[in-house]
């Protein structure tokens, strides 16, 4: 037997992401297990691979035992797909057919079928010489054979058919048996296995996991996906080193210089900042007003919201002398409304890749983190995770501003999450009382990158805009939110309130 030049180099598997996984696709010639709960999304995925070949002008077969032709039909129509160019055959067994002529009763019918449909397989394969082949399913074959072993021997003769065809195949399992049939892991050149959760709250989670690849050292763990019309889209979990890059140092301001002085000068590009304070304090007001101040400079801007609708967002900056509008319609800042309960992980971290990637963006703003461990199932996995994505935007020379609102507004405050380790610098916002009103402070916690002013200033905001004053050398206790104070009343803002 002549062994093909290509033999198992990889074949692009037309579904985004997962070559990317697989390193360049599945094996060519070779036999992969694709297996997952009904609905997981199995038929979907091995459409894309035959529409590949197809586009390619390769021989595309599709054997069904479970679906008719007219619901795969179907199935393609809901995706916008034209099945022309693959073939689809039908299996039906003599014994499975309501034709009474071929009805029989000298031999045990799990006998008769199984042979007969693994014949007929077999048969339609050597007939129509694919180059890609989908078997849907091998849970059929696991049914007809009525015992592993022998369930076992067949999968591995259809196997060994298909290699010396050298077709490059896709073998559905549905796991509908009692236990979940680990012995074609063995059989198989690879396995893939799709899975979806179903929350208490929200959005069904899909994802999906590489068992198996044989010589070849594929990306391993979960990765998320989504099933949408146009197929599976699929995004693998962000590993940062798998994207190094380089960056020149500079440091971006705020347009306030009273503020920029606070934190040394301004944010340096490569490092994430932690906005902490309780609610309506004015994290996210001062987090806008670096992302204006890059904006006005040209460059591009990505806001992750969260808390707030986008017009909302809009409105309230708009109200603060921070108008957004001109950039969003410019194309220089894109704003975009999570829904933690409809949006898994690996979008969001895709999401973010992409406008750093292909749009450039220099600035990044999560607006919360409260909201994003929402959508985290716990808590490790959340730290780990937004590891990774500081870790990457770091590495593309990114500024990005991290809002992480604590409970409480007076008095002690704690958080959900404790992130402060991850990042490297840390603008700690809180609310006090003064003089018959109440009021706002922020100081500079941590700066990793250089120094910073160590005292406690004054925060205003109103319609004016920012308004950073003198450091509060008479208070003690400010950051308790009931302070004591020493001085006179002539050293804080003026209330205009009053």
């Amino acid at each position: 037997m002549q062994i093909p030049d290509s033999d198992a180099q990889p074949v692009p598997a037309g579904v985004d992401g997962l070559d990317y996984l697989l390193r360049g696709g599945y094996a060519r010639n070779r036999s992969h297990l694709i297996e997952g709960r009904p609905g997981s999304g199995k038929t979907t995925l091995a459409m894309q691979f035959l529409l590949e070949g197809a586009r390619r002008g390769e021989r595309c077969l599709y054997i069904t035992l479970t679906e008719s032709r007219r619901e795969l039909m179907n199935i393609a129509g809901r995706h916008g797909w034209s099945l022309d160019g693959i073939e689809i055959v039908e299996l039906v067994p003599p014994e499975l057919s309501l034709d009474p002529r071929q009805q029989q009763s000298l031999v045990h019918a799990s006998d008769l079928e199984l042979g007969e449909t693994v014949h007929l397989a077999m048969a339609e394969i050597e007939r129509a010489k694919p180059d890609r082949l989908v078997f849907d399913s091998l849970s059929e074959i696991r049914l007809l054979s009525q015992g592993s072993l022998r369930y076992r021997r067949q999968v591995h003769a259809l196997r060994s058919f298909l290699l010396i065809q050298n077709t490059t195949a896709l073998l559905l399992d549905d796991l509908t048996a009692e236990a979940d049939d680990l012995n074609l892991h063995s059989l198989s050149h690879a396995v893939i296995r799709l899975e979806h959760l179903a929350p208490l709250y929200g959005a069904e989670r899909r994802r999906l996991r590489v068992i198996k690849m044989r010589g070849t050292a594929f990306r391993g763990g979960f990765h998320d996906y989504v099933i949408r019309r146009g197929g599976l889209v699929i995004y693998p979990r962000l590993v940062a080193a798998d994207h190094p890059a380089s960056f020149p140092e500079a440091r971006i301001g705020s347009g306030n210089r009273a503020l920029d002085a606070l934190v040394g000068g301004g944010l340096d590009r490569g490092t994430s900042t932690m906005l902490i304070g309780p609610s309506g304090v004015g994290k996210s007001t001062v987090a806008a007003a670096y992302v204006i101040a890059a904006l006005e400079r040209g460059q591009r801007a990505l806001m992750l919201s969260f808390d707030e609708s986008t017009s909302v967002l809009m409105r309230r900056c708009r109200g603060l002398g921070l108008d957004l509008a001109p950039h969003v319609e410019s194309g220089l800042l894109r704003i975009e409304q999570i829904d933690p309960a409809e949006i898994s992980p690996g979008e969001m971290a895709a999401r973010v890749q992409d406008a750093v990637e292909r749009e450039g963006a220099g600035i990044v703003v999560i607006d919360s983190l409260t909201g994003y461990h929402n959508a985290m199932p716990e808590e490790r996995f959340l730290l780990l995770q937004m590891h990774e994505i500081l870790t990457y935007l770091n590495q593309q020379g990114v500024v990005t501003l991290l809002i992480l609102a604590q409970h409480g507004m007076v008095g002690p405050m704690k958080a959900a999450v404790d992130l402060t380790y991850l990042s490297d610098t840390i603008l700690l916002f809180r609310t006090f009382e003064a003089a018959g009103a109440l009021r706002r402070a922020i100081s500079v916690a941590k700066k990793r990158t250089g120094g910073h002013e160590s005292t406690i200033r004054e925060l205003r905001i109103d319609s004016g805009g920012i308004t950073v004053g003198e450091p509060l050398r008479r208070f003690r206790g400010v950051m308790t939110g009931v302070p004591t104070f020493d001085g006179e009343a002539d050293a804080l803002l003026p209330n205009p309130d009053a």
